[in-house]
């Protein structure tokens, strides 16, 4: 937790916090040198620039990423400023989430874990329940979590046995929730449950989102358990037993889980994405290095085919993936949906991400294997970008399903 007050120390060095976050006008104005670029947004077209303040940003995460992250503590990043955070947009969230993830995945994927609990608050709390539980979070350094997977449902959220029945001006929740992140250090948790007894309710109308106290009486979190990558970000099954929430706990309203569940993922795919793009860039900087170095036959590796080959196809796959999840993230900042452009983005940024992390290994060679070389870890850790918030089959699911509503609605 020291972690989390040094950061915050770090960014109210001189010149640091005053510029990013205070000048929050900065935002909105570009310097002479981006002359080109603020006519062609006046003119409707294409721009790729990132503004000054988010050029700020990403430089801020990758010097604190790359030269601290072993104490990292970026947390808040979303809360909107009325509720004393930070007030970013998704794709200024994603660029941190892409320089933390290039030093740490782990560490990306526990703050990312936050905010993902943080966010059906975002779409649905009322005034009363932003400002407890998100004052709870930038009052002190705590996180939050979310609760939707269960033994028995992953991908089939229609699959979720947890209940929540009403009894007076409670409800009582039971059930069994698995895998979550930050599931052991959560103050508070966003958790499904199904609200209708009928188990032939749509999930449109059976499910009820709830904000549950970590205090609660009957709120156990069981073990951590020994994952084979990002290791350092905390991952427990939680236990629900007779927990008596109030009410006032309820987000929207009963039968408003699923929509808010479903709405949570296209605000955090973008950033899981950019988190899978840091680690294939981490994977081919540390690929490319090594190449430059290692010589074999009389001369560099990288000037064999075969390597060159590989180094191309991960340098492909890393500016493709970060053009992916700067549109997801361009699009729900723009108020509009973005599940089609979120689920390209996260499919593709994952499984890039797992090509980069093979072939990075494979390009070591026997070091490649060894726990003394930095990709074996990244091998590893790239893994889960296929299967958490949607495996990477899910997502494609998604895509058909998104593409051929665009077609029906002759948008194609």
């Amino acid at each position: 937790m020291n972690s989390i007050i040094k950061f915050s120390n770090f960014i109210k060095r001189p010149n640091v916090l005053p510029v990013l976050f205070a000048n929050r006008r900065w935002r909105s104005t570009t310097p002479d040198p981006q002359t080109a670029s603020s006519e062609a947004k006046e003119e409707g077209g294409l721009c790729f620039d990132l503004t000054p303040y988010q050029k700020e940003i990403k430089d801020l995460a990758r010097k604190f990423a790359r030269e601290e992250a072993w104490e990292l503590g970026l947390m808040n990043i979303h809360i909107p400023q009325e509720y004393g955070g930070l007030g970013m947009n998704c794709l200024e969230g994603c660029l941190i989430a892409e320089e933390l993830a290039y030093a740490c995945s782990g560490i990306q994927t526990a703050i990312e874990g936050t905010s993902l609990g943080q966010t059906p608050l975002y779409i649905a709390g009322n005034e009363q329940q932003k400002k407890e539980y998100y004052g709870r979070l930038v009052a002190e350094p705590k996180v939050a979590a979310y609760c939707v997977t269960e033994p028995g449902a992953g991908s089939d959220v229609n699959g979720v046995k947890t209940t929540a029945v009403k009894k007076g001006d409670e409800y009582i929740l039971n059930g069994e929730k698995m895998w979550i992140t930050n599931g052991g250090v959560a103050s508070w948790y966003f958790v499904l449950a199904r609200t209708d007894s009928d188990p032939k309710a749509p999930a449109s109308k059976a499910f009820t989102g709830f904000i549950v106290d970590r205090d609660f009486e009957g709120v156990t979190p069981g073990r951590k358990e020994v994952n084979m990558g990002q290791r350092c970000s905390d991952t427990r099954g939680i236990t629900f037993e007779d927990v008596r929430v109030p009410k006032e706990n309820v987000l929207l309203g009963e039968g408003a889980g699923f929509k808010i569940a479903m709405g949570a993922f296209d605000h955090t795919r973008p950033p899981v994405a950019a988190g899978a793009v840091g680690v294939g860039q981490r994977a081919l900087d540390e690929a490319t290095n090594y190449a430059l170095e290692r010589k074999t036959f009389g001369q560099q590796i990288v000037n064999h085919q075969s390597i060159a080959f590989m180094i191309a196809e991960m340098a492909m796959d890393v500016e493709l993936g970060r053009m992916a999840y700067y549109r997801a993230a361009w699009e729900i900042d723009q108020g509009r949906k973005n599940t089609y452009y979120a689920s390209i983005a996260k499919a593709f940024a994952g499984d890039s991400a797992n090509r980069a992390a093979t072939n990075a290994v494979q390009i070591f060679g026997g070091n490649g294997y060894n726990t003394e070389y930095p990709v074996e870890k990244l091998m590893r850790d790239a893994k889960i970008y296929q299967i958490y918030e949607g495996t990477s089959q899910i997502q494609r699911l998604i895509v058909c399903k998104e593409h051929l509503n665009r077609v029906k609605m002759g948008l194609i």
